[in-house]
């Protein structure tokens, strides 16, 4: 019997096993496909990771998983984070990231939106604001993915990909986490979630990257069109929080009216892109009403979900509470 089963390996699962197994922890990590599939949340070239958040929790746990971001290149061997910067494009500053920054006492800039284009080839909207952060900008998903998968296996874990988990009484081991993704419903239906189909494009652009951007949503203070660099293509972009609700399991790809949507932004914020999307993909967001993480213990099960949309920067402080919680059950 293993000491803790984690049922789910995209990247908060690797992230769990990973923290788990440095511990000398027995684990087993599931996963119901093969590592970097790209059916679920976790697969793809980047995402941004980034302290500009208008919420202070957030930006101290930002900081927190950059430095376990660090602490895995350097157990690795291999660059994760790529850090050109992020840009916040806000059209009323009381509803961007800067008290929050304050508040942490991290560095930041506000530029009008005329210094920011001649700072950068980026189109920020007359009138508006351009919050500049300079810890931020990409990590290399994938690697990072796959740093976790291969860092937790090298300290003694087992890995057991295509291997389904359909019933959490038939797993043996004396903790369990469940990091199933957009599948978490099919153990805990009664979880505050739902799950929608989300689409992001690449543009092809060249040169040196710039930084990521965020531009936030005058209503929600979410973040409405986001952007960040590709290593193939240059660009990716996406509408946060656009797609339609829809299962796991249903089948589906990119939808052309996002599609468009975004090559409409692309085209009016990077004058120096190509405006046709060179390729589309999917991503699914398992969201929670607020957009925070469920990290919750029921007997000797620990549930880890759901990212909603932005939980990927946080991996290395999230698998580390989530081990925490799975070791104080053993």
């Amino acid at each position: 019997m293993a000491d803790v089963a984690v049922v789910g390996a995209g990247i908060m699962g690797s992230a769990t096993a990973y923290a788990l197994a440095r511990e000398g922890r027995d684990v087993t990590l599931y996963e119901q496909f093969e590592v970097g599939h790209t059916r679920g949340s976790s697969h793809g070239r980047s995402r941004i990771v980034r302290l500009a958040y208008p919420d202070l929790e957030f930006v101290e746990l930002a900081r927190e998983s950059f430095a376990g971001w660090r602490g895995l290149e350097q157990e690795a061997g291999v660059e994760l984070l790529e850090l050109n910067g992020l840009l916040e494009l806000v059209g009323d500053l009381d509803q961007g990231s800067s008290a929050a920054l304050d508040a942490a006492g991290a560095k930041y800039e506000l530029l009008s939106a005329e210094d920011a284009r001649r700072r950068w080839p980026v189109g920020v909207p007359d009138g508006w604001t351009a919050l500049f952060q300079p810890e931020g900008g990409i990590v290399r998903a994938d690697l990072a993915h796959r740093a976790f998968v291969d860092r937790a296996v090298a300290h003694g874990a087992e890995l057991r990909e295509h291997t389904r988990v359909d019933a959490l009484d038939d797993v043996d081991a004396r903790a369990v986490v469940v990091t199933a993704g957009p599948w978490v419903q099919r153990f805990f239906p009664d979880l505050p979630v739902h799950t929608t189909r989300e689409t992001v494009a690449y543009f092809r652009r060249e040169g040196a990257p710039l930084p990521s951007v965020v531009q936030l949503d005058p209503v929600t203070r979410g973040h409405a069109l986001y952007s960040l660099h590709d290593p193939v293509h240059g660009l990716k972009a996406g509408a946060h929080h656009a797609g339609a609700r829809i299962g796991p399991d249903d089948e589906g790809g990119p939808d052309p009216a996002l599609v468009a949507r975004v090559a409409e932004w692309v085209a009016r914020t990077y004058p120096d892109a190509d405006p046709e999307p060179v390729a589309a993909e999917t991503c699914m967001y398992t969201t929670t009403p607020d957009e925070r993480f469920i990290l919750e213990r029921r007997g000797r099960v620990v549930i880890g979900s759901a990212c909603s949309g932005h939980g990927f920067k946080f991996a290395p402080a999230v698998g580390r509470r989530l081990a925490e919680m799975a070791a104080d059950i053993l």
